[in-house]
């Protein structure tokens, strides 16, 4: 028997989104003083990429109604990153249907992003192809997302999968959108996203939420089965039930790049202070909605009305009803 626990594996890289799916949280209004906290502290911590926000189109999204994540204008993120003369490698994310791409993703020499997050379910795969190709050809790296891989048919995600493999990305990531899978679906996924993408050298990553307080297992056991990308944020700050926490992911995979001491401090800094306006976790209603592989959506709001958060009972009935 070994223990390779005590080791790590160098192949194994690390991408921030406290900002980018913290952002779902608040409407993506962070202060310049608290993203340019999280982006000192990914330096610091020697984290690979940080995800700065989305690529959203102003036709989409209201400018009075979100914050300037939300849009990641290359002005808004310079002001905090300046031509970020670090290692660092700086992403965002474009929504199939819901960005310009073709105008608002700028191309990479007049840019300081490093990195596109092309995500998209299943039904949006003809798209989610073009902005792939789209982004390679201005000079970025792509990495693919494919969204609720837990509602996926299998022949659907097959055939994705199938066609993914032979476009420009690096990376395809197992993203578990509603927090509803367990150990063995992750297994499974990651090594039927391997088996696609090893013939073409791509990498797969794991994307987990927390509704059922797996989010951290789940990321392990895709990294055990061959994950070698994978997303954390500080205290877990993300949609609904929020994501892998970073100070636990760094923790264990024991990469002596890696530094736990910064990270610790942003979370008394930053992100202790902003659960005093906000509201982020695996609460019982997200338990409710992994259980039954929904989406967040209802318990966001309930969560956000303060007459009907934390009426759990009720609000299992409601999932029932639903079902």
């Amino acid at each position: 028997m070994s223990a390779p626990w005590i080791t790590y594996r160098p192949a194994i890289k690390v991408l921030d989104c406290t900002i980018r799916d913290g952002g779902l949280v608040n409407n993506h209004k962070f202060s310049d003083d608290f993203v340019r906290g999280v982006y000192q502290t990914c330096i610091e911590a020697g984290v690979d990429y940080m995800e700065i926000g989305y690529k959203g189109a102003e036709k989409y999204f209201n400018r009075n109604q979100y914050g300037p994540w939300k849009f990641c204008k290359e002005e808004d993120i310079r002001r905090i990153v300046g031509n970020n003369e670090s290692p660092l490698k700086l992403s965002v994310m474009i929504d199939t249907g819901k960005t310009d791409w073709k105008n608002d993703v700028l191309p990479k020499k007049d840019s300081v992003l490093d990195l596109i997050r092309v995500a998209f379910y299943i039904h949006q795969l003809p798209e989610a192809i073009e902005m792939i190709q789209d982004a390679h050809e201005k000079g970025y790296e792509v990495w693919a997302n494919i969204m609720a891989a837990s509602t996926a048919k299998e022949i659907e995600l097959d055939q994705a999968l199938d066609v993914l493999v032979k476009t420009p990305i690096s990376t395809i990531a197992v993203v578990d959108s509603y927090g509803s899978m367990y150990a063995e679906q992750i297994e499974y996924l990651v090594k039927k996203y391997l088996q696609f993408g090893r013939a073409h050298n791509k990498e797969v990553g794991i994307h987990a939420h927390n509704n059922q307080q797996l989010a951290f297992s789940n990321s392990i056991e895709a990294i055990i089965h061959g994950a070698n990308r994978v997303d954390a944020t500080l205290a877990g700050l993300g949609r609904g039930a929020g994501n892998c926490p970073m100070e636990l992911m760094l923790g264990f995979l024991r990469n002596p790049k890696f530094k736990l001491r910064p990270i610790y401090y942003a979370l008394q800094n930053y992100l202790h202070p902003l659960r005093q306006t906000l509201d982020w976790g695996p609460h019982p209603e997200y338990n409710l909605t992994g259980q039954f592989n929904l989406h967040p959506r209802d318990a966001i709001e309930v969560r956000e009305d303060i007459s009907k958060r934390d009426r759990y009972g009720e609000f299992y009935d409601r999932m029932i009803t639903e079902e």
